[in-house]
């Protein structure tokens, strides 16, 4: 793999994203690199400020009553929620505040919520956001089970996305394929890097990536 290089968003010059060239190997994917968020998701400067970009994004008429959190995003929720409220983002909540909460998965992979949570899920209007959404899926399947649930999508953000859509959704991210323009991703029967034999240099998923010694 080579050096991280350091991208800064174009809309959102306060916010980088670092990025590491490579051929990783994802849940649903295979992509040529991986985006470390490490320090976005953690660092309380970083978490604030990715924050702070995203409020602005989300349109004054929503009403968010929680923010489901995906990909260890909860300290960027926490935030989040915090400038929407200061913004007048209108909650229907009882206590006129925004939940955060993070759904559970099934040895399967499925998304759920307990019982205890409901309350914060069902006839909620849900904003989702995630660190990064690459071919859909995640937000597909978030979208699917929170339908489910009873909830309302109110949109969808993320910190990277290459896709502006899902479902009908919009998404709104601080990063997109504009800010890398070579990003690619692929399914494992297409992926063009194992067709030129690239041999692959770590698996990846939303906690970061192992890498694959020789």
């Amino acid at each position: 793999m080579q050096e991280i290089t350091k991208i800064r968003s174009k809309n959102h010059p306060n916010v980088t994203l670092k990025a590491i060239p490579g051929h990783f190997v994802t849940p649903n994917s295979h992509i040529n690199y991986f985006l470390d968020m490490t320090t976005l998701k953690t660092r309380l400067s970083e978490a604030s400020t990715a924050a702070k970009e995203l409020s602005r994004q989300i349109v004054a008429s929503m009403v968010v009553d929680t923010i489901v959190c995906i990909d260890g995003c909860e300290i960027i929720g926490a935030f989040l929620a915090e400038e929407l409220t200061r913004a007048g983002i209108y909650s229907r909540n009882a206590h006129q505040t925004i939940y955060i909460v993070t759904p559970e998965y099934s040895a399967s992979g499925q998304m759920l919520f307990r019982d205890n949570y409901l309350p914060m899920i069902k006839d909620k209007n849900i904003l989702l956001l995630l660190a990064s959404a690459t071919t859909g899926r995640t937000v597909t399947k978030a979208v699917q089970t929170l339908t489910y649930y009873g909830a309302t999508i109110s949109g969808v953000s993320a910190v990277f996305s290459a896709a502006n859509s899902v479902m009908g959704i919009p998404i709104n991210a601080l990063f997109s394929t504009a800010d890398i323009p070579d990003y690619k991703t692929y399914s494992s029967e297409e992926c063009a890097l194992c067709k030129d034999k690239k041999p692959i240099d770590a698996f990846a998923n939303a906690f970061g990536y192992s890498t694959i010694h020789p």
